[in-house]
């Protein structure tokens, strides 16, 4: 996916949002029913804010 720096997306469909965090489809929908990620529907399709990536990876890094 190429995407202009100055045009960050706000939101991203499943499968960028697996390739930008590295969790696979089926650990992300999970994560989603969970309530540990927050998604958008829009008819059939499921968009997931770029900020609940960030939140989600933000709350989990360990410190060493």
């Amino acid at each position: 996916m190429n995407i202009d720096p100055a045009l960050k997306p706000i939101t991203v469909r499943v499968r960028d949002a697996c390739r930008m965090t590295g969790i696979g489809r089926s650990k992300l929908y999970l994560l989603i029913e969970e309530g540990e990620i927050e998604i958008i529907k829009v008819g059939s399709m499921t968009l997931i804010p770029v900020a609940s990536l960030e939140a989600f990876l933000e709350g989990r890094k360990e410190r060493r």
